[in-house]
């Protein structure tokens, strides 16, 4: 196992220093999934919510979460992103929607973060505008699916 990257030799929280490091092209895409009650799904999906298109408006939060991931989580740094996609798509068997957020740059450090935040977020925001109808609803399986560039090169988790 690599040595925290975040941590000095002290063991004290920093700011990693990307400064000599080169720039290439990098992209990470993460996932999350809010199960719901059919009944809310259904509200969701036939435009029927009181509060406007809830995916719409979880899509616009997941980008903007992406942008401004380096204000939420302390030592990330602010990216200048060529590229976020959120993806929402309501799958009716299993009462959820599926959330895959792709993040996009070229720059000195990776975008995982990023991915992660918007996915999040976009749950979040779901959960926020149907809560009144469902206060049961789960935001799980947030997760990194997949990476590319950077030192560490491509990774993609394995299917089970």
């Amino acid at each position: 196992m690599s040595q925290l990257t975040h941590l000095d030799d002290q063991g004290h929280a920093n700011m990693v220093d990307v400064s000599e490091k080169a720039v290439s092209f990098r992209e990470a895409t993460a996932y999350a999934e809010v199960q719901m009650q059919p009944a809310t799904l259904s509200l969701i999906t036939e435009g029927g919510h009181k509060k406007g298109d809830v995916l719409a408006v979880a899509r616009i939060a997941g980008i903007q979460a992406a942008k401004r991931t380096s204000e939420l989580i302390p030592l990330c740094h602010p990216l200048m992103l060529s590229k976020v996609a959120v993806e929402l798509q309501p799958d009716e068997q299993r009462s959820l929607i599926a959330i895959t957020a792709t993040c996009k740059l070229s720059g000195q450090t990776g975008v995982e973060m990023e991915a992660l935040t918007a996915a999040s977020v976009a749950g979040l925001t779901i959960y926020d505008m149907c809560k009144a109808v469902d206060k049961g609803m789960v935001i799980s399986a947030v997760k990194l699916l997949e990476k590319k560039g950077g030192k560490s090169g491509h990774w993609k988790v394995e299917e089970s």
